[in-house]
């Protein structure tokens, strides 16, 4: 990683903090990186990414609770709502907590809210955590622990990037279960996120207590999406402005002819309104995936439909599966057909919404997810 230059960072009169920056980052303002080696200080933290500093706080990546010197509760930096307060002040802390996966790789998440967690696997695939947001207030009701697939986010890439496929990861989610002490865990995963937490649950199905796949993808376990089906859902959108040109980057999507100004042009598809909050939440997703990582997520090997499937039948906890009307990357048909393969399956559409259904109703979903979840 090279040399670090160490310097301390403004601490409104209170306890300093030591910065290490990598020469070889690319400055930026507003940031600072962290070296991951410092030795804990009596009153400093070492911390290991670049983070945005927000006035009158300070961020910090932790690997542990031993590297910040403050209140810790809960097995987590500051307790159930991940906060550190200074005694003296209403500055406060706000921490990403790490823990180190089965093979050695250092992996990142976040907290949010208070109760009992639930874990949150992104999709992507290869997709850090960010774009999940809160889920559209679901913190309210539960605590989320949000993961950072190896390689994305604030997790560290892994030294063999074929730990990059998606059976391979199934470690990955038991080691955050071991570092949180869950004998049980309820588990969210969203789009391609949710092969993870099925193969996830079909490997250890005494330790889901309940399991939430939105807009699955139906991949892993063999299920195809047709074309026909994808039409039906994108001709329900005709009278949008923007459909002829969405619906002729699609057909050419599917015809084999994938560009990225193409994947561009049918990202209104994925949203019930493609107003300025839409277009800015998209645009926001921009280098928070890793291309690398994504071709590895299913790479030979990793999925076995017919043994998914078999373990699936046997499974026992309940499971939600969430649908949004106007999905066109996975539309109803292929989630229903999704939920027959689960014995306490509960199916719901969610009107008028796309892939992203806590965006394009928040009250909706949040309120469909938390009585799931209870």
């Amino acid at each position: 990683m090279g040399d670090a230059e160490i310097s301390e960072a403004p601490n409104h009169g209170r306890t300093g903090w030591a910065y290490a920056t990598w020469p070889t980052l690319p400055p930026t303002p507003g940031k600072v990186a962290a070296w991951p080696t410092l030795p804990p200080t009596p009153g400093k933290v070492a911390a290991w990414h670049t983070l945005p500093l927000t006035p009158g706080k300070v961020t910090v990546v932790m690997s542990g609770a031993s590297t910040v010197t403050g209140p810790v509760r809960n097995g987590l930096p500051g307790g159930a709502d991940n906060r550190l307060p200074w005694p003296d002040a209403g500055d406060m802390v706000f921490a990403m907590p790490a823990f180190f996966a089965h093979n050695g790789t250092n992996l990142a998440y976040h907290v949010f809210g208070a109760g009992t967690p639930v874990i949150c696997l992104p999709g992507g695939p290869m997709q850090d955590s960010v774009y999940l947001g809160e889920l559209g207030g679901l913190s309210a009701h539960r605590q989320l622990i949000m993961l950072d697939p190896r390689g994305t986010g604030q997790s560290a890439a892994p030294e063999d990037t074929g730990s990059y496929r998606c059976d391979r990861q199934v470690d990955d989610v038991e080691a955050l279960r071991e570092h949180l002490g869950l004998d049980r865990l309820d588990l969210l995963g969203h789009s391609a996120g949710t092969n993870l937490a099925v193969l996830y649950a079909a490997r250890h199905p005494e330790r889901v207590g309940k399991l939430a796949l939105i807009t699955p993808s139906p991949f892993g376990v063999g299920i195809t999406v047709t074309a026909e089906s994808r039409v039906e859902i994108a001709r329900l959108r005709k009278g949008e402005p923007w459909f002829a040109e969405a619906f002729a980057a699609l057909e050419a999507i599917m015809a084999g002819k994938v560009t990225d100004d193409g994947r561009q042009a049918i990202a209104p598809f994925y949203y019930s309104r493609w107003d300025a909050a839409a277009q800015a939440y998209q645009a926001a997703q921009d280098g928070h995936q890793n291309l690398e990582a994504a071709a590895s997520f299913r790479a030979e090997g990793a999925f076995d439909p017919e043994a998914t499937r078999a373990a699936l039948a046997a499974f026992n906890a309940p499971v939600l599966l969430l649908a949004g009307e106007l999905d066109l990357n996975t539309p109803p048909s292929a989630v229903a057909e999704f939920a027959g393969l689960f014995p306490k399956a509960e199916f719901v559409v969610q009107p008028e919404a796309g892939h992203f259904p806590w965006v394009d109703d928040a009250d909706r979903f949040v309120a469909t997810t938390a009585t799931f979840f209870g």
